[in-house]
């Protein structure tokens, strides 16, 4: 449990696609937490202008651009999805400009004496990020629940969510990383009922 006069402490927020990470973000942000969003600072490092969105553009050519010069991510997503090679090449480039971003605004918020801090990352373990954050929480549904809500948030076929899932770490692989695991197959009230008691557990009140 944190005491409340010591460090802050950093939590490291994972899981699978579509497995509901955001929700329990915002169950943890109303308990007091500050949440940094990893997809947000991988936004922010490929803004128009900066040092990894030209990177991109070497390694792709102007077909990873939009019109407006900003990064065109179906495109980028499309050419690396079977090519290991070009998405270790495109990783490379986005992994260290995302950590430097977090760790900035990780050190921020200590000084602003936030006590929790919530790093929200899809690919905390695999990006070998883990050292960011003092302590692990997995997000984890029931396979045929994520196959669905897959399907019905970004409105692709059976197969095609298939294969997007079958391209990530398992979802029992990475609950072995977490200290917490919060089987979000449910309503969103039983998630919050096991967001707030696992804040009473290792946090207190």
């Amino acid at each position: 449990m944190l005491c409340y006069y010591c460090a802050m402490l950093t939590i490291g927020l994972t899981g699978g696609i579509a497995t509901g990470k955001s929700s329990v973000a915002a169950f943890l942000a109303e308990l007091g937490a500050e949440v940094i969003d990893a997809d947000q600072l991988a936004r922010d490092a490929v803004a128009p202008g900066t040092a990894s969105l030209q990177r991109i553009v070497e390694l792709f050519g102007q077909q990873a651009l939009q019109p407006d010069g900003s990064l065109n991510r179906q495109a980028v997503r499309e050419l690396v999805f079977n090519e290991p090679d070009r998405r270790q090449q495109l990783e490379a480039i986005l992994h260290p400009a995302i950590k430097e971003l977090a760790l900035q605004q990780i050190e921020q918020a200590r000084i602003r004496g936030s006590r929790v801090v919530v790093y929200m990352a899809p690919l905390l373990i695999e990006a070998k990020a883990t050292d960011r954050v003092d302590e692990i929480w997995v997000v984890t549904v029931r396979p045929e629940v994520q196959l669905e809500r897959l399907m019905a948030r970004d409105g692709c076929s059976r197969p095609q969510a298939e294969q997007i899932i079958a391209a990530q770490m398992p979802l029992a692989e990475k609950e072995r990383f977490g200290v917490v695991v919060i089987d979000n197959s449910s309503s969103l009230e039983e998630t919050r009922h096991q967001v707030e008691a696992a804040w009473q557990q290792r946090i207190g009140s």
